[in-house]
């Protein structure tokens, strides 16, 4: 279509074939703003309007080209063991184990070091080295799916799951929890 085009444009005079003047329209500007005597305070408004309007495409080429970096933050969150946000066990026996699955995803645009701690009612339960310390990158997720086997018995107990980031393990930087009830035999 363009070949076309081009073929049929070379073949009119040049007189009638359609051009954009930029040449003759940058001498006519060069030729209005600066050597034409003006005022001086018409000719350094006139500079001064040139130089915003080259300011705000400059800058809105800026705004489009940069690209914009979204919000900082870590999703932490827990699945059933279908891997559904529901069904989750919430009734234990002692000694038998209940699976959940566990997921990280960092989107705070750089690398961070998570830790993960689970307390039943503010008393740690024991995790397997690669669910304590995770390492993840920007846009990273992490899931892993954890076996709960409760050592005490109680009803509406808290299972809390806390994550900790690299800058402050003593406060958790996410948390989640489950109530759950653990019986010293199955019902």
């Amino acid at each position: 279509m363009c070949g076309l085009a081009y073929v049929r444009r070379s073949k009119l005079p040049e007189e009638d074939a359609f051009e954009v003047p930029f040449r003759k329209i940058a001498l006519e500007l060069k030729a209005e703003v600066l050597e034409k005597p003006e005022p001086g305070l018409d000719k350094a408004l006139t500079v001064i309007l040139v130089l915003s309007i080259l300011l705000s495409v400059t800058t809105l080429v800026y705004v489009i080209i940069t690209p914009k970096e979204g919000e900082h933050f870590t999703e932490f969150y827990i699945l059933g063991p279908d891997g559904m946000a529901d069904n989750y066990p919430t009734n234990y026996t002692i000694g038998e184990g209940k699976e959940v699955i566990i997921g990280v995803g960092n989107h705070e645009y750089r690398t961070v070091n998570y830790t993960m701690d689970i307390r039943l009612d503010n008393k740690s339960l024991s995790l397997p080295e690669n669910a304590h310390r995770i390492s993840l990158a920007h846009n990273e997720t992490w899931e892993k799916t954890l076996t709960l086997t409760p050592t005490e018995e109680g009803k509406d107990m808290k299972l809390e799951f806390l994550l900790f980031n690299e800058t402050d393990k003593s406060t958790p930087y996410r948390d989640l929890h489950l109530w759950i009830d653990v019986n010293s035999t199955e019902r």
